[in-house]
């Protein structure tokens, strides 16, 4: 199994969740968080003075799913979540070692 991990634009999170609907995924944990990377923030005037903000808004997406689903799930987030500026994200891409479902007590793939 693997988790996939993305950071996308919030402006591109309906997007991105209708195209996973359509693969069936289902199973996602969103998050809005802060961060920074190569955007580097933005500069905004506050009371006459120039702020540097940093951390700007982005959403972050994990889905557990398996191996062979995964580089599917990896195309379509890049199709749907893909401007071509600079901030569109990042994907992280990690191994599970095991999956749960407390109600049932199901594990492995089952337990997605």
């Amino acid at each position: 199994m693997k988790k996939i991990e993305a950071i996308i634009r919030p402006g591109k999170l309906d997007e991105v969740k209708d195209a996973l609907a359509e693969l069936g995924i289902y199973g996602i944990t969103i998050n809005n968080v802060l961060g920074c990377g190569n955007q580097k923030g933005y500069t905004q005037i506050y009371r006459g003075q120039e702020i540097q903000t940093r951390l700007l808004p982005k959403i972050k997406l994990e889905i557990v799913t398996t191996d062979e689903k995964a580089d599917d799930l990896i195309k379509t987030i890049i199709q749907f979540a893909k401007t071509g500026e600079v901030g569109d994200g990042k994907i992280f891409v990690s191994s599970v070692e095991e999956a749960i479902r407390i109600r049932t007590n199901e594990r492995g793939e089952n337990g997605l």
